[in-house]
């Protein structure tokens, strides 16, 4: 099993910036990608940005330009880099890993989240 951990999240002000991070314990070995999700009560899950492990990295379009992704598959480690915040953002961010085994394709994994709160 994979097991993951946000860290990061809080209170920042409109037009302020944030780093997430995400630590992935557990069986890391094959894990092939690692992403970020957010979702706010009443609506479902969006993917933020996505990390593969040959280096592939794919953003919301709506976002880019002002989140980076980077990170290291190899040692179960992501970040997020938020910038230039607004209101809309406000929202639970989680990490998602998504693992390969001989037996399993794309088992799926999820962080608790971690709350992300934008003041006007």
């Amino acid at each position: 099993q994979v097991q993951l951990v946000e860290s990061g999240g809080g209170l920042v002000q409109f037009g302020g910036s944030l780093r997430l991070s995400c630590a992935a314990s557990g069986d890391i070995r094959h894990i092939n990608t690692m992403a970020w999700y957010r979702g706010t009560r009443g609506s479902e899950r969006e993917m933020v940005a996505r990390l593969s492990d040959v280096g592939g990295i794919d953003y919301a379009d709506p976002l880019k330009g002002r989140f980076t992704n980077s990170g290291d598959i190899g040692r179960g480690m992501v970040y997020l880099d938020m910038n230039s915040l607004k209101p809309e953002d406000t929202a639970v961010y989680y990490c998602f890993a998504t693992r390969t085994t001989l037996t399993i394709f794309n088992q799926p994994f999820w962080g608790q989240g971690t709350q992300v709160t934008v003041s006007s």
